[in-house]
């Protein structure tokens, strides 16, 4: 079993203050891959005071220098590739051929965008011509809290700590405890990089131990937190009482609005859209909405979709899905499926139980239910596994009224062939992002949500300036300006 205890603060790796011992469970099997420790609040306080310490010279660091550091990080990063696929495969279930395509590349390419988005963002610059000598400057907001989940690993830590490195803030990291070996990972790989002792620091723990000391903690001066809604909403109110900035990246539970004249693939590309990581991300397309037209064929390509989805080890090879992330995921999820057949949902695919074959590990039968009504709890509650729910609409009108009928607002999804309609649709759907017709989103393009799913982006120059203050300096002097005797 790997033995993971130290934390890294201050440049070093340390032993725990007040640790206290923890497995991390291979999801595939069961068992337990690896022990850590979850920090305490003295662990928490050195690894607050490293970062404090490390921030005014962090922050006086020239922007190349800072990006110098980050591309040296981004090239240690591509030599350990593969050690980094295995961690995250192990930790948290991701099929090894996903983890090493999207789950490894996904922070990859989040360093590669704020490496050029950095250099776009102007630092000092003149308020305008009417006005050249009040200068707008931007800031690193100082000691920053970064909490992230263990469905996307890199793709998360990443955001938030490139990001931060950027900007010139210093950071404690406190990564999922389900999925802490990854960002260990990265620890070393900064380490390594050379950047200077107390800018990146790395505790683990739970949410209720490490979690709420950081939030709440008077030297942090802001917490950008990825997670549920539910927890979000703790940390706004813990972080409330020092007035500290908190950014939030919440659930989701995406409509994907299919009109009669969408592309052949639209059906399919949902579904497996869907069923990617096991269902565990938060911009999923869980609710498709399909026109009444259609919708029988639609529900029996989404059938057919689903069936051929295959479910097996995170450590095999092949394009299948693995496990959900641990026994509380699975048994929420075997919950909430029962709840939709309870309450008169038609089961097309899947259904309650482990797929045939397995006895053990977390897995879960990728699952469509057909003739969903909005108010059902399968189509209210982020069920966060492989599970679609289809839902009929009449015209534009009713797929744009049931989509935004919904506490969360993270990612809508269209699909039509219709050009005027996809511009309109897009303007009155309340997310954050929207996706046609299967295109992703551009690199660096801002990733967040509007409602309970949260508030701030990440990604690209959004995201660098959620980790900036701005200051208006009046009086500022002027190029060729005469020095005062």
């Amino acid at each position: 079993m790997i033995e993971k205890r130290d934390f890294y603060i201050g440049g070093a790796w340390v032993a725990p203050r007040a640790g206290v011992d923890h497995k991390v469970i291979d999801p595939s099997t069961e068992e337990p891959c690896a022990v850590i420790s979850l920090a305490g609040p003295a662990d928490v306080d050195a690894a607050v005071a490293a970062a404090k310490a490390a921030f005014p010279g962090w922050m006086a660091t020239p922007l190349e220098e800072r990006l110098a550091l980050i591309e040296k990080l981004a090239a240690i990063y591509k030599a350990r590739w593969e050690e980094m696929a295995q961690a995250i495969s192990t930790e948290m279930g991701a099929p090894i051929e996903m983890a090493r395509a999207q789950q490894v590349g996904a922070g990859a390419g989040h360093i590669k965008a704020f490496l050029a988005a950095a250099r776009k963002i102007e630092f000092n610059a003149p308020l305008g011509d009417h006005a050249p000598d009040t200068r707008i400057v931007k800031e690193p907001v100082g000691v920053c809290a970064l909490i992230t989940p263990w469905n996307w690993p890199m793709n998360q830590v990443t955001l938030k700590v490139i990001a931060a490195m950027a900007a010139g803030c210093t950071m404690v990291l406190k990564p999922s405890e389900e999925s802490p070996l990854s960002a260990m990972l990265l620890a070393e790989m900064i380490d390594a990089a050379g950047f200077p002792a107390g800018v990146f620091n790395l505790v683990n723990g739970d949410g209720v131990g490490a979690g709420s000391a950081l939030t709440a903690h008077a030297d942090v001066d802001m917490v950008s937190f990825t997670g549920s809604t539910r927890a979000g909403i703790a940390i706004s109110k813990s972080a409330a009482e020092t007035l500290k900035r908190v950014h939030l990246e919440l659930g989701g539970k995406g409509a994907n609005l299919i009109f009669a004249d969408a592309d052949e693939k639209a059906v399919k590309r949902g579904v497996m859209h869907m069923m990617n990581n096991s269902g565990q991300s938060c911009n999923a397309p869980s609710r498709m909405l399909v026109e009444r037209s259609i919708y029988e064929r639609a529900v029996a390509e989404a059938e057919a979709a689903a069936k051929q989805v295959q479910v097996n080890s995170a450590h095999e090879e092949g394009r299948h899905i693995g496990p959900v992330v641990n026994a509380a995921q699975f048994e929420k999820i075997q919950g909430l499926i029962q709840k939709g057949i309870d309450e008169g949902a038609r089961l097309v695919a899947g259904g309650p139980g482990r797929p045939d074959g397995f006895n053990r590990g977390y897995y879960v039968r990728p699952t469509v239910f057909a003739d969903v009504s909005n108010d059902m709890t399968i189509a209210r509650e982020e069920i966060f596994g492989p599970v679609l729910t289809i839902i009929p609409f009449e015209d534009e009108a009713d797929a744009v009224r049931i989509a935004n009928d919904t506490v969360y607002g993270l990612t809508n999804y269209v699909q039509t062939q219709d050009p005027a309609r996809l511009r309109r649709v897009a303007g009155l759907l309340r997310s954050g992002m929207v996706e046609m017709n299967g295109q992703p989103r551009g690199a660096g393009a801002p990733f967040g949500g509007m409602k309970q799913s949260g508030n701030g982006r990440e990604g690209g120059v959004w995201g660098i300036e959620d980790f900036l203050e701005v200051k208006a300096v009046s009086g500022w002097p002027l190029e060729g300006a005469a020095e005062a005797a």
